[in-house]
Parts: structure tokens; sequence; C-alpha cells
């Protein structure tokens, strides 16, 4: 644990901060979750598989703080947001654009286009480093995600492959990414250019492709409505790579909520921060129990 006055808080949106599976949401944690990021100690960052524009319109939907930087698209894109307006980190980019040779996501889905079982997700849902597909749960997705790795390296191209599955919309998910692009690759980066270190670094996700983030150093909350595969899949992975001290799985509780959605996010920030909750405190001017 690491008593810091300052927290780079990274959150998924869909079915972790946003409240869009099928649990229940406790009354009021959204507005305290905003409260909480509204601090001047906190460093809020939205980390998802949702292109801007989706992001932006998750933001005014649910009434969400505005995040101080967004890591979109399943980490190929990193924004800083400032007053609304969003600003490309090219540093980014130029990081990850080498490991596709050259190639375009065009290029890569011309190779790829042999492999049974894929099919090419929509034209906003793509960008310059990410080819994204849907694969139907009737499919043998390992498999599938074996012959895509074959095909790339036979041209030499260096990927990072993330398999996810939309549970509302049942069906797979396939991102073909640069290696060292990804979710807990950019959360890596901005740590770095923010100044920022893993014990003042807290990430919350419910899904998949959560799960590279969840078996890293990088401090990590699994609200209490994952999935109990995902829940079970990163326990396993937590204790492969011996990072069983950064996963926590929110279980209800804190300041009576459920430990659902924005919840889970606080009390799995106060488990790795205690000094956070006196934050909030101090933020209500009132109680720990915010009474």
């Amino acid at each position: 644990m690491s008593h810091v006055n300052c927290l780079l808080l990274c959150t998924d949106l869909d079915r972790t901060l946003l409240p869009n599976g099928a649990e229940r949401e406790s009354e009021q944690a959204r507005k305290i979750f905003a409260d909480f990021a509204s601090l001047s100690q906190i460093t809020l960052v939205y980390v998802t598989g949702r292109h801007q524009q989706l992001v932006e319109q998750a933001v005014n939907e649910y009434q969400l703080p505005q995040a101080d930087f967004v890591i979109s698209d399943v980490g190929s894109k990193i924004y800083k947001v400032t007053d609304s307006q969003w600003h490309y980190m090219d540093d980014w980019e130029k990081n990850i654009d080498r490991d596709w040779q050259g190639k375009s996501t065009n290029d890569l889905h011309n190779l790829l286009t042999n492999v049974q079982g894929l099919k090419l997700q929509e034209q906003s849902k793509q960008n310059t480093h990410k080819l994204s597909y849907y694969v139907g749960l009737d499919q043998d997705h390992l498999q599938i995600l074996s012959k895509v790795k074959q095909v790339l390296k036979q041209y030499d191209i260096t990927f990072n492959l993330v398999w996810s599955v939309d549970e509302p919309a049942n069906i797979g998910l396939l991102d073909v990414l640069p290696a060292s692009a990804g979710k807990r690759q950019a959360i890596e980066f901005l740590v770095q250019q923010l100044g920022f270190d893993y014990t003042n670094t807290v990430f919350a996700g419910d899904s998949g492709n959560d799960l590279c983030v969840m078996s890293s150093l990088i401090q990590s909350v699994l609200v209490a409505n994952a999935d109990k595969d995902v829940i079970d899949e990163a326990i396993r992975q937590a204790k492969i790579y011996h990072q069983e001290n950064t996963l926590y799985i929110a279980r209800g509780g804190f300041m009576n909520m459920n430990g659902n959605y924005s919840a889970g996010i606080l009390e799995g920030v106060v488990h790795y921060i205690p000094l956070a909750e006196q934050w909030l405190a101090e933020k209500h001017g009132t109680d720990k129990n915010y009474e």
C-alpha cells in the first residue's frame, strides 16, 4: 500500500464506469465518483474500446466527468483532453507505428481474407492502428486466432491480438493492434510521460480486453459486476504472473454500496490507496460514512 498525494485513475467505460450491464448500480455511486474525479489530486483517464465520438456520447448520456486523457480504440489511440478539445498524442503513434512494417489496416485485412470466421466490423470501428472483426460465438475462436497469428508472422508483422466478448450483443470481438499497442501498453506510456509510477496508478475494468492490465504491475480493480469467467481468468493470470497483490476484486460494502460499476472503482482505489478515503471525506466536508 502506498500513501501518495496524487493518483492516475484509469478506468474502462462499458460495464465498468457505465452502468450498462444487467446488474444494479448503487444510488449516488456515479455522483460520488464524479466528485472524487474532480479532486485536484486525480488525473482521470478513460481506457476503452470506443472511438472518440462514442466516448463523447457516453460522457453526455451518463453525465460523466470529463477525462484528462482518453485511451481509446482498445489502446491504439491516446488523447489529451483540454476544455473538451481532444489533442492526439503523436509520440504514441510514432511509438507503435513500426510494428506493422509500414502496412495499413487495409493491407492487413487483405492478408487475412482467407481466414474463415472473421467478419470485418464497421468502418467507424477501424483506425490507422486497429483492425477489428466480429467472430461468432459458435466459432472456435482459439483456432481462428491461431490462423491469424500464422498469417501475420509470415510477413514479419508484430502484433497484439485482443479477444473479448460483447455480452449484450452475444458476439466475439477480435482487435488486431501493433505489438506495442493495447490498454496496458498505453497506460504504461502515460505513467511514464506524466511522471507517475505504479504505486499511484490504479486501473478498473470488467471484461476480457482488460485482462492484459489485470495481470501486470499496474494496480487493478475488477468491479463486482464483472462476468464470473473474467474474474476466474483474471485470478488465474495474476497467479501465473505473480501479480496477486495488484489484482483486487470488488465485493461491495464500501460506503454501503454494492461494488458494481463506479462503486467498485472507488472501493478498489481505497483498497490500494487508503488516503483516498480521506480525500473523499474532505471533498464532502464530512466524515468517512458520508451520511
